[in-house]
């Protein structure tokens, strides 16, 4: 039993390696538990149980503080901050073609859901590439 849950560790770490996020991690733990405990219990069942469960317990209770102790945050870049700017239409905006908004100082190709006039005052929704998205800003 001890080449198996060998095997398994081997196998969930080079799962683990490959891929980008925290997969398998949890389930190494327990199949090292599982190795140990080999040596103290011949039932497989017992040992499969307590890997299962023990590695489902360590990702109910772990996966969410290891995200984000691992995962680092995404960094706003200069052009993300003027999300949720106000700006100012310098070129009308219609439903079905694209205006001109100044925000920040600079001007940007706007899109929106409605027509919007000139002089109105709008808000950054999110930027699509070279666009940005607005709606207009009740005053």
């Amino acid at each position: 039993m001890v080449w198996i849950w060998l095997g398994v560790v081997i196998t969930l770490t080079f799962i683990e390696i490959s891929t980008a996020g925290l997969v398998s991690i949890w389930y190494i733990a327990s199949a090292l538990v599982s190795l140990v405990l080999s040596f103290f219990i011949d039932n497989f069942l017992i040992q499969f149980a307590v890997f299962v469960i023990l590695g489902t317990i360590l990702v109910i209770t772990t996966r969410d503080y290891l995200v984000k102790f691992l995962v680092k945050t995404k960094e706003k870049t200069n052009i993300d901050r003027i999300i949720g700017m106000t700006g100012i239409v310098t070129k009308e905006i219609t439903k079905n073609s694209s205006g001109e908004v100044k925000v920040d100082g600079k001007l940007w190709t706007a899109i929106s859901n409605k027509k919007i006039k000139v002089d109105s005052a709008v808000k950054v929704l999110e930027i699509n590439g070279a666009k940005i998205k607005v709606e207009e800003v009740d005053e």
